[in-house]
């Protein structure tokens, strides 16, 4: 590729390459919750991290060329990032998410310059996933990212976020929760507290349908990005166990709505985590240090149920 891209590929690595973490002290379990804010990277989200590794992997290896078209399935973060990084390289993209997704996405997608195509809702994010393997098969210009089974995705966060983190908590890290949509965080960050030495209980919190807000009956929609059954990267017996907390639809609002009013515009994965990180500080017991990772911002849920409870009832 030319070297105008390569400039731009480096100077896209540097600003995606920290960001800062924020202990909460959390009077209800006696612990500290260390929250890393993905969120304030370029696109607004943690997949910046992702987009960066695996295109800058693709330049170097020659898999992605001046006439290649970067196509990848998602339910929107990793679109978004992808977008802007392609936009900054100067290669074409594609996004293929399911319908229904936020009128948001797509527009800051479009803004970047990139495509979207939309696959049928009922046919989830394996839909787009499957989209994806077909249009491949028919142009050869086509680069996959694969960001469910791709290594790299997990390798970003093991070799960055991951040390970042411990680096930033600068103590014992005794538990860590991250919601599985590709799994690469989980496992990256997770690889890389194995290998520092931290004893970290690791967790991922399923969301679940459960009693909604009273007076909001409809905020029972499911938590955007998070996927069950789809990623191929927490197969690793190296990780140990991962325990599984369930958390409500409704209680990962409350804990985004909690995030937005302490000053963390965040959207409902990251209230997700830093439901289910209060979750296992109460079991691990006052004294423990949890950490997590808001994955995304807030303003690509304004017409979601994230926002509910402030616009107009109807009369």
């Amino acid at each position: 590729m030319t070297t105008p891209r390569r400039t731009m590929k480096a100077w896209l690595a540097r600003v995606s390459a920290s960001t800062p973490t924020v202990p909460i002290p959390d009077e209800e379990t006696g612990c500290t919750l260390w929250i890393k804010l993905e969120h304030l990277l370029p696109s607004g989200s943690t997949k910046d991290r992702v987009a960066s590794f695996v295109l800058g992997h693709a330049m170097e290896t020659g898999a992605l060329r001046d006439d290649s078209l970067v196509v990848e399935a998602s339910s929107g973060s990793t679109s978004i990032a992808f977008a802007m990084a392609c936009a900054m390289l100067g290669v074409h993209f594609r996004a293929v998410m399911p319908s229904g997704v936020s009128d948001e996405r797509v527009l800051l997608i479009r803004r970047y310059g990139g495509e979207v195509v939309l696959t049928p809702a009922e046919h989830g994010v394996l839909g787009a996933i499957e989209e994806t393997r077909r249009m491949a098969d028919a142009d050869p210009r086509i680069f996959l990212p694969r960001q469910f089974e791709n290594p790299l995705n997990a390798l970003a966060h093991q070799r960055n976020t991951g040390p970042e983190l411990i680096s930033q908590v600068g103590t014992t890290i005794h538990g860590f929760v991250a919601g599985v949509g590709t799994g690469g965080t989980l496992a990256g960050i997770a690889r890389a507290l194995r290998e520092a030495g931290h004893p970290t209980a690791l967790a991922r919190p399923r969301p679940e349908r459960g009693v909604c807000f009273e007076g909001e009956p409809e905020i029972c929609g499911g938590i955007p990005g998070v996927v069950d059954g789809l990623s191929r990267l927490l197969d690793d017996p190296t990780l140990g166990p991962v325990e599984d907390i369930a958390i409500t639809d409704a209680e990962a609002i409350r804990a985004a709505r909690e995030l937005g009013a302490r000053g963390f515009g965040v959207g409902p994965s990251s209230g997700l985590n830093f439901a289910a990180a209060r979750r296992l500080a109460r079991r691990l017991g006052p004294g423990h240090d949890v950490a997590t990772v808001l994955c995304d911002r807030m303003e690509r849920y304004f017409s979601t149920d994230l926002f509910r409870d402030l616009r107009p009832r109807p009369a």
